[in-house]
């Protein structure tokens, strides 16, 4: 059996790399290497939530792996065929359930019939899109493409206490597989959401949040934007300030985290900055969404384009690797820290038949 060699090191070096390569192993049958895995970073290695992915990718497709333990710098993952079912993970720590969920989402979409996932561990951390993130901002974009996934949050999961769940139900994707979808064009802002979302906190703190938020958005909006005090069910304390605006042709989202010792105001303060900022811009999704959505446009039958108001090391790492396994090849216009336009004409997957 021919493995795949990818190197964890190119580019950003993260663990993007990882999960990417569980999804596309799974979704082409192709038996993967993995070394140097997560180089760029502080702890290189499998960390906690990493090694849970791995986990529940095995799960998913009866793979045989080695080198699946903490810290491990090697991984050889070797799928089988993709099952269906009641799925249950547990991080066991304040790792991201969403980040976990990036690398399970994009083959469960293809199983044989509807899948139930549940998932443990930090719905709401640093460095990792939040449950809200998922639910409002990605979920809502893919969804026209002909993806059928409901998430469900029953307990919020802070740093560094964790505990958090979410629930979801994911439907197969139809025989006709993906539509493109042709992000260059926003249009006119219709709705601005603020969220205040707190677990185990004095109710001022959420309520400084928007009043700071909804001031500031006032003297930029020609409308009145709408406010969110969503108090979450937790084991641990938190808070963080999201901003989701609604245009007409796509949705956008800027969170920022509260730590002891920040102010509530800063916190609201960062949220809003970045919304302001990417409403000055031209482009049609946030820097988080365009990497989200790339490997989803790349599987997609027909020409898709996007543009991001930052293109990332991120975003160009993800591309290079969605390139080792599909057929495709996918047009970067612009510059690292500036807005760019990506454009990639997809292989229209149907299966793993098609392209082994």
């Amino acid at each position: 059996m021919k493995f795949l060699t990818i190197h964890g090191s190119y580019g950003e070096g993260g663990g993007q790399i990882l999960r990417s390569t569980l999804a596309l192993s799974i979704l082409t049958g192709k038996p993967v290497r993995i070394v140097n895995i997560r180089a760029g970073r502080d702890k290189p290695g499998l960390r906690p939530q990493h090694l849970t992915g791995v986990q529940a990718g095995a799960a998913l497709s009866d793979a045989t792996v080695t080198g699946a333990e903490v810290n491990s710098l090697t991984l050889t993952f070797q799928p089988h065929r993709l099952k269906s079912g009641h799925f249950h993970f547990d991080i066991g720590t304040a790792g991201a359930v969403t980040l976990v969920l990036q690398a399970l989402l994009p083959p469960l979409c293809w199983a044989s019939r509807e899948c139930r996932l549940t998932l443990k561990g930090g719905t709401h951390v640093p460095w990792s899109p939040s449950f809200h993130y998922l639910d409002r901002v990605f979920l809502p974009m893919v969804r026209p493409m002909g993806l059928s996934a409901e998430m469900t949050l029953r307990r919020a999961g802070w740093y560094p206490k964790g505990g958090g769940e979410i629930t979801g139900k994911i439907s197969p994707v139809s025989k006709a597989g993906l539509s493109p979808r042709t992000l260059t064009q926003r249009g006119a802002l219709r709705r601005v959401t603020v969220y205040a979302l707190s677990s185990n906190l004095p109710n001022h703190i959420a309520q400084r949040e928007c009043q700071q938020a909804v001031g500031r958005l006032r003297t930029s909006l020609a409308f009145e934007p709408d406010l969110k005090i969503l108090p979450l069910p937790a084991i641990g304390q938190g808070t963080m300030v999201m901003v989701v605006g609604e245009f007409e042709q796509t949705r956008v989202g800027f969170s920022a985290m509260g730590k002891i010792g920040k102010r509530a105001e800063r916190v609201a303060d960062e949220a809003i900055d970045q919304f302001l900022e990417f409403d000055r811009s031209d482009a049609t999704v946030d820097r988080h969404l365009a990497d989200q959505l790339l490997l989803y446009l790349a599987l997609a039958e027909g020409t898709s384009q996007m543009a991001t108001n930052s293109l990332t090391e991120h975003v160009r790492t993800n591309i290079w690797l969605i390139e080792q396994f599909l057929p495709v090849k996918f047009q970067i216009e612009g510059e690292l820290g500036a807005t760019a336009i990506i454009t990639v004409e997809g292989c229209g997957y149907r299966g793993k038949t098609e392209l082994t």
